[in-house]
């Protein structure tokens, strides 16, 4: 029995250091903008994948969203994605959220897009925000190379 709880013990130490999710993207955020009461950042990942022999990249683009005020705030935001040169913006998605006083959303993924890898290709998203009754932020960009690690 102390040989098996051994044994068992040291199999959940193994899952246990074993990360989650190893193809996991980082998440990386540009500068900050905001509107009335609420300050947006726009962040972007870029997952490797690869679909037969091409390589591709799900790009990602998230909201970083903080409400600076003392009432709550329901917060619309969009998403638009392109490639750097000579790309034109499409959007990828939007949303809602609410937001209570002082409070904050972590980067909430917005929308996606699958893209062929190329050498050199630099791609952005750009997000903006708008609170109830309030006028659109200003953008909040995010880039990445594509391709680079």
């Amino acid at each position: 029995m102390r040989r098996i709880g051994t044994i068992l013990g040291a199999a959940a130490l193994t899952v246990l250091t074993i990360p989650a999710n190893a193809h996991a993207a980082a998440v990386a955020c540009g500068g900050g903008v905001s509107t009335g009461r609420v300050a947006v950042n726009g962040c972007i990942s870029a997952q490797r994948g690869k679909e037969g022999r091409v390589y591709t990249r799900e790009i990602t683009a998230y909201i970083k969203a903080r409400n600076t005020g003392p009432r709550a705030v329901n917060v619309a935001y969009e998403a638009f994605f392109r490639v750097v040169d000579g790309g034109h913006w499409v959007k990828l998605g939007s949303g809602r959220t609410y937001l209570p006083a002082g409070g904050s959303v972590e980067p909430t993924e917005v929308g996606a897009s699958t893209r062929v890898c190329a050498p050199g290709v630099k791609v952005e998203i750009r997000v903006h925000a708008r609170a109830d009754g309030g006028v659109w932020s200003g953008w909040s960009t995010a880039g990445t190379a594509q391709c680079q690690t």
